[in-house]
């Protein structure tokens, strides 16, 4: 197999299309094509519930697809998906930037601390915003004394949704971005500086085009969560498609208009799907060389260092630290009436218990999938890795309800089990491990695999000694992304938990919508804190 060596890295170029790649056997079929068959059928469960839902319309569902208000909501979801894109990744790629590749101050600091606020979950972040910078907040209360401010600006609609999501979401632009950084080759770099180009040159011709694949998974899964979200955009009060969903759901009981919303919904997972492969089609970007080599050298940000701390802390602070401030206010006022610790307890239990396994499940059945469509591209692995994205666009109520559909007709005895919330959280958030492993996967160069098999090793062995290992940063940021993203889930957690089966997250949401802040203190800081840690410990094992 041919070797893209420094000199061609140097120049821009990618892998070229002809590339000869390794033959499927019989038994390396049955080890990734089934299972990946098998866990791809699964996502796409939801959207056959979407479309005999849909169908029991008839005519309506035309009248509502072209109502006015449907073309209103459809260029506010664009509209919001499209910028919390854009912000992310110039939040997310700048920092990652910022904290691997430069002397930035404290930058192992910045690195745990700016990917932290993945551990807030939307509804928790967006009321917090509202209650710190809304028109009658907290700022505006300290602010008044002072400087005689009486009302602040209204961060209600598209402004308090954008700055809530992007703040929120830009973590999954700066993880995969941050891990592929550290499986560059310094090599590469170093040889676009031999031949001349300054620091912007090496940038824009060899780290970016290599940064590609991690960019454009990140921005993906920016966006679907963006078109997901629906905890933010409601306390805010800006109507997207999973606000009017879950309207059609619960206030009209009208399950058949809620299926034909969802299914546009579907559509534009599907166009920004295809828009990700066509951006993909560049070709993918591989080292030359194995992990483990020698770090690159550090840029000098000189003058600009400490503009660029500014920045950083002043995200940090509006991300993590003012929501964190405000919830100690409520918990202050939490503890003067009593906190009940056993509920609390019970419900960090559970909360970790099933995201514990969901990480777990949700690796492993992504692995078959990364597999197949990093190391033998082909339209149909790409189409099935692109089939696995769709269920992270769609509503947890919507996965929900077609688990509940099809259980009840087929295996009445999982309604309401744990395995059955399992799945659900596979289905919703199985993206993040894809998006996150393709990237790290790709990076691994093949000519490693190929020579522990030309040494006699069996193909599983190979993986197990020499590709696992490699992808050892992948599979962490994976399982972090979908273990903090579980903690999370309301919806599917709400209609598919257990009886008596209390999460975090279901102990935030009752209290908030019944207006308990001070109640809801205790929980969203366990939240909190409990993603924290893990999050914590990943970036720090990656650094270098």
């Amino acid at each position: 197999m041919a070797e893209i060596g420094p000199l061609e890295a140097a120049g821009g170029l990618t892998a070229p299309r002809g590339l000869r790649l390794p033959r499927l056997s019989g038994q390396r079929l049955l080890v990734l094509w089934l299972p990946a068959l098998l866990v791809t059928g699964a996502v796409v469960l939801p959207i056959f519930y979407l479309v005999i839902r849909a169908s029991e319309a008839g005519t309506g569902t035309r009248a509502l697809l072209l109502r006015p208000q449907t073309a209103l909501i459809l260029g506010n979801s664009i509209g919001l998906a499209l910028a919390v894109t854009l912000a992310s990744w110039l939040l997310g790629g700048g920092l990652a930037l910022l904290t691997v590749r430069t002397d930035l101050p404290g930058r192992r600091l910045w690195a745990i601390l700016s990917a932290l606020p993945l551990a807030v979950p939307s509804y928790v972040g967006a009321y917090l915003l509202a209650a710190a910078l809304g028109p009658r907040g907290l700022v505006q209360e300290l602010l008044e004394p002072l400087v005689g401010v009486t009302r602040l600006p209204s961060i209600y609609g598209f402004p308090g949704a954008f700055l809530s999501l992007t703040l929120l979401s830009y973590p999954y632009v700066l993880l995969p971005v941050r891990a592929a950084l550290h499986r560059m080759d310094p090599a590469l770099e170093e040889s676009a500086r031999s031949l001349g180009h300054n620091g912007w040159g090496v940038l824009r011709r060899v780290t970016l085009p290599q940064l590609m694949p991690a960019m454009l998974a990140g921005g993906l899964l920016v966006a679907l969560y963006s078109l997901r979200d629906f905890g933010a955009v409601s306390l805010l009060r800006f109507t997207t498609f999973t606000r009017a969903i879950y309207l059609q759901y619960q206030s009209a009981f009208d399950r058949s208009s809620a299926a034909a919303l969802s299914l546009v919904l579907v559509a534009l997972t599907v166009v920004l799907l295809a828009l990700e492969l066509r951006g993909r089609r560049g070709g993918d970007h591989y080292a030359s060389t194995g992990a483990g080599g020698r770090p690159p050298a550090l840029i000098r940000l000189g003058p600009w260092r400490w503009p660029a701390l500014i920045v950083c802390a002043l995200l940090v602070g509006v991300a993590l630290v003012l929501p964190t401030v405000v919830l100690g206010y409520w918990l202050l006022r939490a503890l003067e009436a009593g906190p009940d610790l056993t509920t609390l307890l019970l419900s960090t239990r559970n909360s970790l218990l099933a995201s514990g396994l969901a990480a777990a499940v949700t690796v492993i059945a992504a692995l078959p999938i990364v597999v197949l469509s990093a190391r033998y591209p082909s339209n149909r692995s790409r189409w099935l890795d692109r089939l696995s994205h769709i269920g992270f666009a769609l509503p947890g109520v919507v996965v929900a309800l077609a688990l509940v559909f099809f259980g009840l007709r087929g295996a009445p005895w999982l309604y309401q089990t744990l395995p059955m919330l399992i799945l659900a959280y596979l289905i919703l958030f199985l993206p993040q491990a894809t998006g996150t492993l393709r990237p790290s996967l790709i990076q691994i160069p093949r000519q490693l695999e190929e020579s522990g098999r030309s040494l006699g090793q069996r193909p599983l062995t190979v993986f197990r000694r020499v590709t696992l290992p490699l992808l050892r940063p992948g599979l962490l940021a994976s399982a972090a992304l979908v273990f903090l993203t579980t903690m999370k889930e309301l919806q599917a957690t709400l209609l598919l938990g257990p009886l008596g089966f209390r999460t975090l997250a279901t102990e935030i949401w009752s209290a908030v919508s019944e207006a308990f802040f001070a109640e809801a203190a205790g929980p969203a800081l366990v939240l909190i804190l409990t993603c924290s840690l893990p999050m914590a410990y990943f970036v720090l094992r990656d650094q270098p």
